[in-house]
């Protein structure tokens, strides 16, 4: 077996420009190679997890199979390798300082005094050994910028490393192009890599995130002001779709020069399959996705949705249909007439309910394809309590802790650890099984009785009504082994009315969709 090998992408100039699909992309290109690869993501926030943080804050928050609330950047992982990650892959300084305190508590360092160096980076640096074990590449993602205080002693770490094994590091910058100037500017970047080497780091290689392809002149001057041959400045522009960025890295020859400098085999690969599912489909369904957080001051966020937007694309683009999606707020409904489906995702509090109800209740009295995530689910109940079995005022203790019908209730193992404010880490979360009832639209579309999905949730459909909703109409096609938590509804006499309690968009990947996305979409082409 080969000594596990490193590559270590970096931040440069400023957050948010695709360092997660940067990894991604060198991680496939390994992958397609044969080589046994994992992934690493460290993020400098005090938090213990993503969990606390709200998506307009973040962004997404990712769940693992084991449980673990992520940074949104490991959805790209998965869906680009098609594996299934750790939360222990995911490293933040919470974590890290939490660990070292705990073990100075417990008398582990012998009576030495604590401190942020060497402690920190050696508690570090074993995590990232701990989740390298046993593969031949491990990519470790570094959150934040160069020049952030929070992330030097990742870098500290990777340096350590670094000096014992075979290792490159990538340093993603930014080139802005301002309109008054009409040229791509490399300043920024040549103080970024000057930040870099004060802390001991040579950067391998610059990746050149830029609106467009960076020029040979940029290169040159990068080379000249900062020591890096021209040929290790990789050109990453704005592209049409995420997933063609392997292929532009490939044109590049970046793999083959990563295999040299890692002294591996380089193999000869073939996309054409990948390249196919990137064909521009000559069909198109519009979705609106009725949302509660897509704004945060004067600036829209769809990322806080990411993995349910990349869930329909990908979908799409299996079956060949390009998927438009409008993100609509639930606050300021819109005409719904001119979409071929709705889709309520998943989220949390008050704001926006009623609006998300309205919608439902358009998709099921018009014959609308309509697919519920987790709260999605929980509201289709809702509206189908209120207008159908006629319960007026039904909602979910959530929304109104005192409604008449409590159709939607707290689950009861969550009630005494809500009571005691532990919030982090104490949902019913990650990976489930699903039973499915034989002759059913769910059964059809997954073609098994069992399943493993992802959940994220506190609250579940109330059992003391589940026998009125199904004399109504409302048919239970999934739920847990013992029958105690309902997981999947849907609709006899609808063309595709479906809502689950889990988050199949975490199991949604590129080149392997989700079932029940293929079904919507699928529904949704006229």
């Amino acid at each position: 077996m080969l000594e596990t090998r490193y590559i270590f992408v970096i931040g440069g100039v400023l957050s948010g420009i695709g360092k997660g699909i940067v990894t991604s992309s060198i991680a496939k290109m390994f992958q397609k190679r044969n080589y046994k690869v994992t992934v690493v993501k460290i993020d400098p926030y005090i938090n213990i997890d993503a969990g606390t943080m709200r998506p307009t804050e973040h962004g997404e928050v990712w769940v693992t199979d084991d449980g673990g609330e992520i940074d949104e950047d490991f959805g790209h992982y998965e869906r680009f390798l098609d594996i299934n990650l750790s939360k222990k892959n995911n490293i933040t300084t919470g974590q890290i300082y939490f660990q070292v305190i705990k073990n100075e508590r417990a008398g582990k360092y012998l009576g030495k005094t604590v401190q942020f160096i060497p402690h920190i980076p050696e508690e570090t640096e074993r995590r990232i050994k701990e989740c390298a074990k046993g593969y031949d590449i491990c990519i470790v993602e570094i959150g934040g910028t160069i020049g952030d205080y929070e992330n030097i002693p990742f870098i500290f770490a990777a340096k350590s490393i670094s000096l014992k094994n075979r290792s490159v590091f990538l340093l993603l910058s930014y080139f802005p192009k301002p309109p008054h100037l009409g040229e791509v500017k490399s300043k920024p970047t040549q103080h970024a890599i000057k930040e870099l080497r004060q802390l001991g780091i040579h950067p391998d290689y610059i990746i050149a995130r830029a609106e467009e392809e960076i020029d040979e002149i940029r290169k040159q001057k990068i080379a000249i002001s900062s020591n890096i041959d021209s040929s290790r400045i990789i050109s990453d522009p704005d592209i049409d779709t995420i997933y063609r960025i392997p292929l532009v890295f490939e044109k590049q020859d970046f793999c083959k020069k990563l295999c040299k400098n890692l002294d591996l085999e380089y193999r000869d690969v073939d996309w054409s399959e990948w390249e196919k599912l990137l064909e521009s489909p000559k069909k198109q369904v519009n979705i609106a996705m009725i949302c509660k957080y897509i704004d945060i001051g004067n600036s829209k966020l769809p990322d806080s949705y990411v993995s349910v937007n990349e869930a329909l694309k990908n979908a799409g683009r299996y079956i060949g249909v390009n998927v438009n999606i409008d993100w609509i707020d639930a606050k300021d409904l819109k005409n719904l007439s001119k979409y071929d489906g709705i889709l309520v995702p998943g989220g949390f509090g008050i704001s926006g309910i009623e609006g998300k109800i309205n919608a439902i209740k358009y998709a099921r009295e018009n014959n609308k394809p309509f697919l519920g995530l987790c709260l999605g689910m929980q509201l289709a109940v809702v509206e189908f309590a209120r207008n159908v079995c006629k319960l007026e005022s039904a909602n979910s203790t959530e929304i109104d802790p005192d409604t008449k019908y409590p159709v939607v209730d707290i689950l009861p193992e969550q009630k005494e650890i809500i009571k005691n404010s532990k919030y982090g880490a104490t949902m019913r979360l990650g990976g489930q099984f699903v039973y499915i009832k034989s002759n059913t639209k769910a059964w059809n579309i997954y073609g098994k009785n069992k399943i493993k999905e992802r959940f994220r949730h506190r609250y579940e459909i109330n059992p003391d009504y589940t026998k009125i909703l199904e004399e109504k109409g409302i048919i239970f096609s999934g739920y847990t082994k013992d029958k105690r938590i309902m997981q999947i509804l849907e609709l006899k006499n609808h063309k595709f009315f479906i809502a689950v309690q889990f988050h199949p968009e975490f199991t949604s990947r590129f080149e392997n969709p989700n079932p029940l996305f293929l079904g919507f979409v699928k529904a949704c082409c006229p």
